[in-house]
């Protein structure tokens, strides 16, 4: 795996199958004080469109958070660890309720993961617009 920093469009073949490996996540946030909110979570991986993807309930703390930063989006990191590897990737969050993106959101969530997420007309998806990625293998 690649030490880091990483290129999030152009990962090395070690770090892109890092993230296509099964694996926990964890999404932070920064709460209206400052302070980082840090939740386990599901998350993929596109480097071709730059995108890290978080699927959710709209009510979720998470994207109150992110809609509070405006329409900027906020800064996020997403991380998973396996032992000694571990990768995180960063960017600039948006929150989508369109179903098209919600569903490839979806998709690829259930590609990852190997299982279709339940129904739930209050999903969103948080989209990441990666700015950076590290990771040590």
């Amino acid at each position: 795996m690649a030490a880091y920093p990483v290129d999030p469009r152009d990962p090395d073949p070690a770090y892109l199958s890092f993230w296509r490996e099964r694996h926990l996540c964890t999404l932070t946030t920064l709460r209206p004080d400052g302070s980082p909110h840090v939740v386990p979570v599901g998350v993929t991986y596109d480097p071709e469109a730059g995108l890290a993807r978080v699927i959710t309930n709209k009510s979720s703390a998470k994207v109150g958070h992110v809609l509070a930063a405006g329409a900027d989006g906020a800064r996020v990191a997403v991380c998973q660890v396996d032992g000694r590897r571990w990768a995180t990737l960063e960017g600039r969050a948006r929150v989508s309720v369109d179903r098209a993106r919600v569903a490839e959101a979806e998709r690829r969530y259930a590609e990852r993961y190997g299982r279709v997420p339940a129904p739930n007309p209050a999903r969103v998806v948080i989209e990441v617009e990666l700015t950076s990625a590290m990771g040590r293998g």
